[in-house]
């Protein structure tokens, strides 16, 4: 797989150097560079909708480009499973956005384009991108986008995406032959169109991800030298290093494929227009494993040896391992589907906006999982394939509405609010008051579960549950301004109640909380400038004394100090500094890959951990790069460190990267 990547990057990266020796050789000394960041604008299709038309330069800025957060499509905090493109989910607690029928597998949607926030662009000139990163134990990511306008007001762009990843634990990480680990490709194209009238907008993209994750259940916990069963910590650092894995021929398969379409037509200016969003969406899942009678026959050495089997439940009982349907071979798939319609009236002036919709959303949701034939069957396969699916199927109808409506003057202050109510089941509202930087907000959320909650038809697991909806209200408040030229201030604080919360508990298996979840807490981010001296700070602190279910660090610390500045007669401007990560010791979630699922554990202590890193950021004309050295400060105190349980970070590695930008 490295192999064939590393060629097709190869190869892209000749033809652009080709294109672009092609073009020197055309241009003489004397022509003057006309094409440039600022003649190549993007812009997004929400301000559109919103009545701004705002057009922005690409961005070249070199703020946070060796960042790990800021290589995918989301920048928020995530815990995920030591590697880049891994199963992951936010760190910090997010209020849901969506309600109605979802499908609640979303451990890879941090790395998926998302259809309703693409860039698009308007360019004088084609526009090309390479973005590329490589570290040296495996972690990959790669972006090359190409974008240009057929007419002045019709552009067309086509993007590909490629994250990759090693194993850094078990047999295979010691095999370059079989160490993948993740494998993720996607594609997006996008158009948009403007009449010339400047009457009618219409923004189209087509996005497909596929992503296959090898899955190890983490190391195989040992007590042997543990001295309590909550103590596993202390054993798994002290032999991190011998450690087998759990599962050793286990992967799971994701396929996305979106299709969205929003077209604005303007009845009275931008007092009113009208506009139809369409989006349909696919997603298919794939649960395989081929090594469930290895696995049993290992399990009186894994008793002997004081270690325990947790992925699957039951096989830790050597004389009767669970399984539903087969006891040989697992492959539980699911695929949802969905089709969206919004029908929608907005409209803006100088002192107001507002927005009113209704929604059509129609889906349905397939299971298959895989049982052995009966023996005296009459169908004749060869013995290794001599299985049959087992199937169920949903199929859901909800009609939604809402809007939105904003007051504001000038920039000095703004009240908003907007609602959405599914008809007879889920609703959300949202209110926002803000007086120069100062701001409050006001949310509830009441919310049914998602399907995967709901229901479950696997090999492994089973359940079919009626639980009720759930509430969460949010009491949110901060401030946010530049102090003088040097500063950047942003404070936030908040308080979470949420009744009948449903989670997955200690069987990784969903459950409703009888009691509430409460908790609060707040963040800070700074940034301040001392001459060519960065200063920058972010820190969240969050209390759940009142939330055992809600598991999030209490503290969550960032900072970065570096020096930037122009070297060479203004021919380089470069970032050299040092950044520290530092999460406070909490029971995080633990993994389980038949469900793609985090949940609920008490047994493993995820501890304190500071993650070091020191870098450079460059830009040479049109290259940004950066090289860093990451985990600089590994085995100093701790010989290794885990973001979730049982899955060990990554160690001390070197990592390259640049983004590289054509105007012509």
């Amino acid at each position: 797989m490295k192999r064939k990547i590393s060629a097709l990057l190869l190869a892209v990266l000749g033809l652009l150097l080709f294109y672009q020796d092609a073009s020197a050789q055309i241009i003489d000394d004397t022509t003057k560079l006309f094409y440039s960041p600022k003649t190549t604008l993007q812009l997004y299709e929400q301000d559109i909708l919103r009545g701004r038309y705002i057009e922005q330069p690409v961005d070249t800025l070199l703020n946070n480009l060796h960042n790990e957060r800021y290589w995918y499509n989301d920048t928020a905090f995530y815990q995920h499973l030591g590697n880049v493109g891994t199963a992951s989910q936010p760190l910090l607690y997010q209020m849901p956005q969506k309600i109605g029928v979802r499908l609640g597998k979303t451990a890879f949607d941090r790395y998926a384009y998302q259809p309703d926030q693409i860039n698009y662009f308007n360019t004088r000139s084609p526009y090309t991108h390479l973005y590329y990163v490589q570290g040296g134990r495996g972690e990959q990511a790669f972006e090359a986008l190409h974008t240009r306008n057929i007419t002045p007001r019709w552009n067309f762009g086509i993007a590909y995406q490629i994250l990759s990843a090693d194993q850094q634990i078990g047999r295979a990480s010691q095999d370059r032959r079989t160490r993948g680990f993740v494998d993720n490709q996607a594609v997006k194209a996008f158009t948009h169109f403007r009449t010339e009238n400047e009457k009618y907008d219409v923004f189209f993209n087509v996005t497909f991800m596929k992503v296959e994750q090898i899955e190890t259940g983490g190391i195989v916990p040992d007590t042997s030298r543990a001295t309590s069963a909550n103590n596993y910590e202390e054993s798994i650092l002290a032999r991190f290093a011998e450690a087998p894995v759990q599962l050793t021929q286990a992967s799971n398969e994701e396929g996305r494929t979106n299709i969205h379409l929003l077209h604005i037509f303007k009845l009275a200016k931008e007092n009113l227009k009208v506009y139809h969003n369409l989006d349909w969406r696919r997603q298919s899942n794939e649960y395989v494993d081929e090594n469930l009678n290895t696995y049993r026959t290992s399990l009186q050495e894994i008793a002997t040896l004081n270690k325990v089997f947790l992925v699957y439940p039951n096989f830790n009982s050597v004389e009767e391992p669970g399984y539903n349907f087969s006891p040989n071979r697992t492959k539980d798939a699911t695929t949802y589907r969905e089709l969206q319609n919004v029908f929608g009236l907005t409209g803006n002036n100088k002192l107001s906006s507002y927005n009113a919709y209704a929604k059509l959303r129609n889906a349905n949701m397939s299971y298959s999982a895989i049982t052995p034939l009966p023996k005296d069957s009459q169908v004749t396969t060869d013995t290794a394939t001599r299985y049959r699916d087992v199937f169920h199927t949903d199929a859901y109808n909800q009609v939604l509405i809402g809007g939105d409506i904003r007051l504001f003057y000038k920039n000095l202050a703004e009240l908003t609010g907007e609602a959405e109510y599914q008809l007879g089941s889920d609703y959300r509202v949202k209110g926002r008051a803000r007086i120069g930087g100062a701001f409050g907000t006001l949310e509830r959320v009441l919310l049914s579960p998602t399907r995967v909650e709901d229901y479950m038809m696997s090999n492994h697991y089973e359940w079919n549950n009626s639980f009720e909806t759930s509430v969460t209200d949010r009491i949110g408040f901060g401030y946010a301004s530049n102090i003088g030229k040097r500063q950047f201030l942003r404070l936030n604080g908040h308080y979470t109640n949420i009744k009948r919360y449903i989670y997955f508990n200690e069987q990784a298996m969903p459950q409703q909380a009888s009691g509430n979840q409460r908790f609060w807490g707040g963040d800070i981010a700074h940034h301040i400038r001392f001459g060519p001296l960065n200063f920058k700070n972010f820190a969240s602190y969050t209390n759940t004394e009142e939330a055992d279910k809600v598991r999030v660090p209490e503290w969550l610390l960032e900072s970065s100090l570096y020096l930037e500045g122009y070297l060479f007669k203004k021919a380089l401007f470069s970032q050299v500094g040092i950044q520290a990560t530092y999460p406070s010791s909490y029971y995080a979630d633990a993994y389980m890959p038949v469900t793609q699922q985090f949940y609920v554990q008490d047994q493993f202590l995820v501890q304190s951990y500071p993650m070091v890193e020191v870098f450079l950021n460059a830009d040479i004309k049109s290259v940004n790069l950066f090289l860093k050295m990451s985990h600089v400060n590994d085995s100093l105190l701790d010989p290794v460190y885990f973001m979730t349980p049982y899955y060990p970070g990554m160690r001390r590695s070197f990592v390259f990267g640049l983004k590289w930008m054509f105007f012509d």
